[in-house]
């Protein structure tokens, strides 16, 4: 349990301010002054922790997308050998993550990819990492499922994943005044059954 006598490191307060600001207004709208506002920490030390802005949203980046793999393991941890438990797994742990205010607003990534494009951005390396981990992992947990073709059933659940994430954005605009996401596990376990079975839409 929290205590009041206990305050966290000023990087990671720094991070904690980027993350909520950058995640909750954007990354071009979100000034550095609001960010030391928020973590109460001065310019120099945001400066000697990460050498300016573009260093901050590395880390930001960083950091969500660790906390996002360890999310994934923990999750694909309790499903065991099973393998199709283990290629739905990737929405067992979306549906808890992440446990913060603002959370309905999409994946934090394709957010970033708006506003980070060049390859010269330091960030610009977390949002290949965050693609590349998907679709690797994803390909090869549809594999194990014994699909008939693994690719094409890797690159149907990508495409249900970003869409529950874009489902959640939208509600999240209107205030929740749109239907319910739709029910993306579901979706996904039956896109599972379709591959291995060979039916119609299963790569063939």
């Amino acid at each position: 349990m929290p205590t009041t006598t206990a305050r966290r490191p000023a990087r990671e307060r720094l991070l904690d301010a980027a993350e909520e600001l950058f995640y909750e207004h954007g990354i071009a709208a979100t000034g550095v002054d609001a960010v030391l506002k928020r973590a109460e920490v001065a310019p120099a030390t945001l400066y000697a922790h990460f050498a300016g802005k573009d260093g901050l949203v590395a880390a930001y980046l960083e950091r969500r997308h660790q906390r996002w793999r360890e999310a994934w393991d923990a999750a694909l941890a309790r499903c065991g050998d099973d393998a199709d438990a283990r290629v739905l797994a990737v929405f067992d742990a979306l549906a808890g993550f992440p446990a913060e205010p603002g959370s309905a607003r999409g994946c934090a990534f394709l957010a970033a990819s708006v506003e980070v494009v060049s390859p010269e951005q330091p960030a610009h390396r977390w949002l290949v990492e965050d693609t590349r981990l998907l679709v690797d992992r994803l390909h090869a947990l549809s594999a194990a499922t014994g699909a008939a073709d693994p690719a094409a059933l890797a690159a149907e659940l990508l495409a249900v994943y970003d869409g529950g994430l874009a489902a959640r954005a939208r509600r999240a605009v209107t205030g929740g005044a749109q239907p319910a996401p739709p029910p993306v596990r579901d979706l996904a376990a039956a896109a599972v059954a379709r591959h291995r079975g060979g039916g119609p839409g299963a790569g063939g």
